[in-house]
């Protein structure tokens, strides 16, 4: 299985299809991730708040493959941020994931009211220049917090890893991302499950002889985002990566499109979420 390569815009190159572990229980999460590198999948898209970075790193060393091959995400939690420590964080995220470097780090929300996304911005730019991160992004930042973080800092974020699924694409953050070079990173690709009902999804797996879920995975495929289905059925994980032996029409890509809802958000506002990841 050969899963086409994004180039961020700092030249690394990034698997479009990976596998995400949210929620996935870090004393399963190594079986999970074994399997998935088995069947292909090459880039694996952890957190420091998912609490299974463990499993994630654990996995990799077992799998024998060459580290140039695997690409590896993990995030700052929300209240680890801040200069001083966002760096100590960093330190235990790459000790979970028993790596040397990781290929991409991400602040993983904004957290506005605590304003503190600049100042952590600072922390993963000295992590950058000190080659420790291959990459450096954000998630769930919106065109305001991207915009002033572009505006006090020096390195463009390399990818944005937002809710995006057929009925909610978040049309003008993706775009305010892709103006500076940020790719998008669609999580909660299936829309947990709900888009796959949809009838112009349906309607397209039925005429081309594919899953549902199929469909809307190559038609973020088709739109240019990096896409991160999570799953721990094997028999999901296969189909949610054979996604390169088929296209989808003009017409089915646009039927799809039309899913888009401005109130169909799944996962919290980034204007006003503050939770701080840690568990209770």
């Amino acid at each position: 299985m050969t899963v086409p390569q994004i180039s961020l815009n700092n030249g690394v190159s990034v698997p479009q299809v990976g596998l995400g572990v949210f929620q996935v229980p870090d004393d399963s999460t190594q079986v999970t991730v074994e399997k998935a590198l088995e069947l292909g999948y090459r880039h694996v898209d952890t957190a420091a708040g998912y609490y299974n970075e463990a499993g994630v790193g654990a996995a990799v060393r077992a799998s024998g493959l060459p580290r140039e091959e695997l690409f590896v995400t993990t995030k700052l939690r929300n209240g680890d941020q801040g200069y001083e420590s966002a760096l100590r964080a960093f330190e235990d995220s790459r000790r979970a994931l028993g790596l040397d470097v990781v290929d991409l780090y991400l602040i993983h929300w904004p957290v506005p009211s605590k304003d503190l996304y600049v100042e952590t911005w600072r922390a993963f730019e000295k992590l950058y220049a000190e080659g420790a991160v291959r990459a450096i992004g954000v998630s769930n930042f919106l065109p305001d917090h991207l915009d002033r973080l572009l505006a006090e800092s020096e390195v463009v974020p390399a990818v944005n890893q937002i809710e995006i699924h057929p009925t909610y694409r978040q049309p003008a953050t993706v775009e305010s991302g892709l103006r500076h070079g940020i790719v998008p990173e669609a999580y909660s690709p299936l829309g947990r499950g709900q888009d796959l009902e949809a009838a112009a999804v349906t309607a397209v797996a039925t005429e081309l002889g594919i899953t549902p879920a199929q469909v809307v995975l190559r038609w973020h495929v088709q739109h240019g985002a990096i896409v991160i289905p999570k799953s721990v059925n094997p028999e999901r994980m296969a189909t949610n990566i054979d996604l390169f032996s088929f296209d989808l029409s003009d017409d089915h890509m646009a039927q799809i499109d039309a899913l888009h809802r401005d109130d169909a958000r799944i996962a919290s506002d980034p204007a006003t979420a503050a939770f701080t990841q840690f568990r209770s």
